[in-house]
């Protein structure tokens, strides 16, 4: 499953001084991390990026139960962006028998971009030896 995201950097400029938009749209780890950084809106727009891409990966976006805080955007000690689900995005990714999510995230000037590939569970039986006649 692919999704993919793109966001101009100003819209996400313009809901940081909004009221709300951090509690909202990032979970309390998410905003951490933000806040260690000083909320760069480029961060912040990749972030947001990701969040959409992964929901269009799960091919309901944020709807059918799956709300935007149900995907958490981490970093790993590399600093690159692991995907942790939660609730009614865990629940979609396990029917559709993913066993990873994987993201990447870019930004240049005015816009941010994610890209989400979900792979599904290796579930495959490991083929017999064939015997020697």
């Amino acid at each position: 499953m692919i999704g993919v995201d793109i966001v101009e950097i100003a819209r996400i400029e313009k809901a940081l001084k909004l009221q709300g938009f951090l509690t909202r749209m990032f979970t309390e780890a998410e905003r951490e991390y933000l806040m260690e950084r000083g909320f760069p809106s480029q961060t912040v727009a990749g972030m947001f990026c990701a969040k959409e891409a992964v929901a269009k990966a799960l091919g309901t976006g944020l709807s059918h139960g799956v709300a935007i805080c149900d995907i958490e955007v981490l970093h790993n000690e590399d600093n690159m962006p692991a995907i942790h689900l939660y609730h009614g995005a865990a629940a979609r990714a396990e029917e559709l028998g993913l066993g990873e999510i994987q993201v990447s995230i870019s930004h240049e000037k005015n816009y941010a971009v994610a890209v989400c590939l979900g792979i599904k569970k290796s579930g495959r039986k490991k083929k017999a030896e064939p015997k020697p006649l």
